[in-house]
């Protein structure tokens, strides 16, 4: 899976505390190799958002994203639940 970064997602990793970037970076792996993996709970957005997707860091933390086609995503943003309002 190829994943391509948006400027907002960029944005809010930098402002990230280390630890949940080290989270972020080990299931960005896991996502590379299924995007569906259990561990990363992905699930599809609903609403305005209808057209994006999530997956988790952790409790506290998700990934915002869409799928470009079969093999390309775009991660949209990072952050806690809110990044879905």
């Amino acid at each position: 899976m190829k994943i391509k970064t948006s400027t907002l997602f960029e944005k809010h990793y930098k402002k990230l505390p280390r630890n949940i970037k080290n989270q972020a970076e080990e299931k960005e792996k896991i996502f590379r190799e299924n995007p569906f993996n259990l561990i990363l709970k992905t699930h599809k957005l609903s609403g305005k958002e209808k057209e994006s997707w999530g997956f988790w860091i952790n409790y506290s933390y998700r990934i915002k994203f869409i799928f470009l086609n079969d093999d390309e995503v775009l991660f949209l943003d990072i952050g806690t639940h809110d990044i879905y309002k």
